[in-house]
């Protein structure tokens, strides 16, 4: 089988709905959740945990802490590295910044202006957000509000995913 971050977008988004069929049909997911991308948004969400500085573990703005909660050029070795070997956000979750820039189900576009809540973008285009930084990028990719817009079709070394169990509506 493939690594992750070697697989096209829309074979996640396949495999997101096998495993949601499969674990349905197991009983171990209400019919009612799904597997699924997260938006932008809820990846934000996720990765800031409840923080609002450029980085979940704060501002840092000379890179001086970063290495103990990612991996960047600084300290990769060029490669992606086994998920777990830095130090997580405050929810528990790690690699949200550093290591591989992270799919999201959002097509790349402009924030819209104003306040908002949960946004989501655009219904269609040529490039998906990407989020989180990789190994390959400088340290400013890493910041919780970097993103970045890259082809679903593409295969990238540098680009994973993540996926999120929902309930739908």
């Amino acid at each position: 089988d493939e690594e992750p971050f070697h697989i096209p977008i829309m074979v996640v988004v396949s495999r997101c709905a096998q495993l949601t069929a499969q674990e349905q049909a197991a009983g171990r997911i209400p019919t009612n959740w799904l597997y699924r991308l997260p938006t932008e948004a809820e990846w934000e969400y996720a990765c800031r945990a409840g923080t609002t500085n450029r980085f979940y573990y704060g501002d840092d703005p000379g890179y001086t802490l970063l290495g103990q909660y990612a991996w960047y050029p600084g300290n990769s070795g060029s490669a992606t590295h086994p998920v777990d070997q830095k130090r997580p956000n405050r929810w528990g979750l790690y690699d949200m910044s550093g290591n591989v820039w992270e799919w999201c189900s959002d097509w790349y576009g402009a924030y819209p202006g104003g306040s908002v809540s949960d946004p989501t973008g655009p219904s269609t285009g040529s490039y998906r957000v990407g989020r989180g930084g990789s190994w390959f990028d400088d340290a400013i990719g890493c910041r919780s509000a970097c993103r970045i817009g890259g082809s679903p079709g593409n295969r990238y070394n540098s680009v994973g995913f993540r996926v999120a169990l929902v309930a739908v509506p």
